[in-house]
């Protein structure tokens, strides 16, 4: 590869940098916000297909639907906490960690 080429290449920090704003931007932030939610339905997700579980069954175990399970692992629908507390302790058998990262 030519010395010009790989001055091209730039992280992801520095794509969303270039073309989101840095962190705390109101643009920025939307994207990041974003990216979190498509990430929490993609981790219920895997752990649900991990479980051997399909999303009416998850569902079952949790008293929502399939529909509502659907919305959350395709990122149509916001999860509030207090579901997906649920959804990973009732549903899946696991425990939910958070932290506050400064």
């Amino acid at each position: 590869m030519s010395k010009a080429k790989k001055n091209n290449v730039m992280t992801l920090e520095q794509f969303k940098d270039k073309h989101y704003g840095k962190r705390g931007t109101a643009k920025r932030d939307k994207l990041e916000a974003g990216y979190e939610n498509f990430k929490i339905g993609a981790m219920i997700h895997e752990a649900r297909i991990e479980k051997g579980l399909t999303q009416e069954e998850l569902a079952e175990k949790v008293g929502t639907t399939k529909s509502y399970i659907s919305k959350i692992e395709n990122n149509l629908k916001e999860v509030r906490l207090s579901t997906l507390k649920k959804i990973i302790e009732l549903g899946l058998g696991g425990r939910l960690d958070l932290s506050i990262k400064l």
